[in-house]
């Protein structure tokens, strides 16, 4: 019985990237119809999108954001979270405490002052893109919870048998705990990129109507955000939304067991 609900679930669940699919590759029309299967099949969409559209450098500056996102972000993270697993030092229980709390309020609260502060250095806009990434990468360290959870279930006797030969923190980080942590590298890369990939509002926030600095999201967005277009680009917004969601699920379905991993591995009381 848990079976044909899980099932039925999965099933009311992907109806919805279905219907998208399909209507990716009809080119009878380019509006919204009441029927899911195209009665004509093409690829006329995603060759417009690429075409007559930005598409192309919105695609490139969101994978060139969440690349090097993705590598800063797990850098820090792992940092961050080993050094609060192992070291004990004054104030290290408030400066979690503080970072949690700070971790608390939603990001939307400071997107005035950051658009005018990266503006001013000419990070907003068609450089959007920098700015961006300076913003995703500053508070990732905050983001230790999961990391640290994880370092907690490895022995320190392994640190202590390491510091015994000789090795340095940075050596024992490097060649003891990385190669013992590929779950949670995994899971921490996964996320880091998520985030930039499918962001939205700060996004579209920084582009400011600049199309040359939007991402995949703010960009096709646009491409539908009046009725005129909406009718004219409905087809190639399903495109475009095909797209986008290929690499991640590609990237899920391979790293999916030491994504589950991690998260399994980092939920313990740390």
């Amino acid at each position: 019985i848990v079976y044909i609900i899980l099932i039925l679930m999965s099933i009311i669940w992907l109806i919805p990237f279905f219907c998208i699919f399909c209507e990716s590759f009809r080119v009878e029309c380019t509006y919204q119809v009441g029927y899911v299967w195209p009665k004509q099949w093409g690829f006329d969409n995603y060759i417009n999108l690429f075409t007559q559209t930005n598409f192309g450098i919105w695609l490139r500056n969101t994978f060139i954001t969440a690349v090097i996102v993705a590598v800063l972000q797990t850098i820090f993270v792992l940092a961050m979270s080993y050094g609060l697993s192992r070291l004990r030092f004054k104030g290290r229980k408030p400066l979690m405490n503080v970072m949690l709390i700070l971790g608390m309020f939603p990001g939307f609260l400071t997107l005035i002052l950051l658009y005018k502060l990266l503006s001013s250095w000419g990070l907003a806009g068609s450089n959007a893109m920098w700015g961006l990434i300076i913003v995703y990468v500053a508070s990732s360290g905050m983001g230790y919870y999961v990391s640290k959870g994880f370092f907690d279930t490895i022995s320190k006797s392994l640190d202590e048998a390491a510091r015994v030969d000789g090795a340095t923190r940075f050596q024992i980080f490097y060649k003891v705990i990385i190669p013992l942590s590929k779950p949670i590298i995994i899971y921490t890369i996964l996320t880091a990129f998520m985030a930039p990939w499918g962001d939205f509002v700060f996004a579209s926030y920084m582009a400011h109507g600049d199309k040359n600095g939007m991402n995949v999201a703010v960009g096709l967005q646009n491409l539908i955000s009046t009725p005129s277009s909406l009718t004219n680009n409905y087809t190639m917004f399903c495109a475009g939304g095909i797209i986008v969601a290929l690499p991640v699920t590609i990237l899920f379905m391979f790293l999916q067991k030491y994504y589950v991993e991690g998260v399994t591995g980092g939920a313990v009381k740390g």
